[in-house]
């Protein structure tokens, strides 16, 4: 059985090259040129590293690390190395997955200026700026993470998505942090955490609450958010916008990492190799994929 292997946590590596991979399949007509695309669910993170020239001491500890993972059958948590202290000011080191909203049978009506209409009050606990993700709806544009620009009512919300007009669509769901949102509803760690998440920020989503928890999935704010007082003695709250979608319902109190955020990884070969010179200065690299 696959186990999580620890990884040493130092040197930081002294060259890394980060990359995400989307699945996407393309058709091309031969006779119009035009094109379709399908997007699927096999999006992951890549990384080739390469750590700084060690003495035999240090670099044992790499060595032992290599090949405890036993090629690609386990896996170690893993980070951008370039991205383990976060560009916003957010004062704490991680928040909770907060779900806000989690209505599963809605009546919802659409309109071409981003209005949503619901036929209950689903709309209550939301504010301006969360994220909400809808499905069920029989236009596609209407299905997907729309961002709440202005509350006309506990019924009525306006998005800034471009929808297509559509009415009384019977059994929707408007519902947070769950497989295929962009974005993720959270709460402060505590009532006195405050601060940004700024674009370009990684988010690392724990499987628990405890920040010894296995990580999840590795993810990355694509657009700025402020932790907004809820006032009283309730904790604060945050909705950010993030890539690429979440590939699980998350669970409420939950951990996500802001300070040196991870995802769970594996190496994508089951050769492990070293270099050693003269005076045994080590040169050690590896390639790894994330765990889908």
């Amino acid at each position: 059985m696959a186990k999580l292997v620890t990884m040493p946590s130092t040197p930081n590596f002294a060259v890394s090259r980060f990359s995400l991979v989307r699945t996407i399949g393309v058709t091309m007509s031969p006779f119009t040129a035009k094109t379709k695309t399908q997007e699927f669910d096999g999006v992951y993170w890549t990384a080739e590293v390469t750590l700084p020239p060690m003495r035999r001491e240090q670099a044992s500890e790499w060595q032992a690390f290599l090949l405890e993972t036993n090629g690609q059958a386990n896996y170690f948590a893993f980070g951008d190395p370039d991205s383990k202290t976060a560009q916003g000011t957010y004062n704490a080191n991680h928040l909770l997955v907060d779900k806000r909203v989690d209505d599963s049978s809605e009546t919802l009506s659409f309109a071409t200026n981003g209005t949503i209409t619901a036929a209950t009050e689903v709309f209550s606990p939301l504010r301006v700026g969360d994220y909400f993700h809808v499905t069920g709806a029989a236009n596609e544009a209407n299905n997907g993470t729309h961002k709440l620009v202005t509350r006309t009512s506990t019924t009525v919300v306006v998005t800034d998505s471009d929808l297509v007009a559509e009415s009384n669509r019977a059994g929707c769901k408007v519902r947070q942090n769950i497989k295929g949102a962009t974005a993720l509803s959270l709460q402060s760690a505590t009532n006195s955490a405050t601060g940004t998440i700024k674009k370009g920020d990684y988010l690392g989503i724990l499987s628990s609450n405890s920040a010894t928890a296995e990580p999840v999935q590795l993810v990355m704010a694509t657009e700025d958010a402020t932790v907004t007082s809820a006032g009283g003695s309730n904790e604060d709250y945050i909705s950010v916008k993030t890539q690429p979608k979440l590939r699980q319902d998350l669970t409420d109190g939950h951990y996500v990492m802001f300070q040196n955020p991870q995802g769970r990884f594996r190496l994508n070969t089951n050769e492990v190799d070293w270099s050693a010179n003269h005076v045994s200065n080590y040169g050690i690299g590896f390639s790894c994929i994330e765990v889908v």
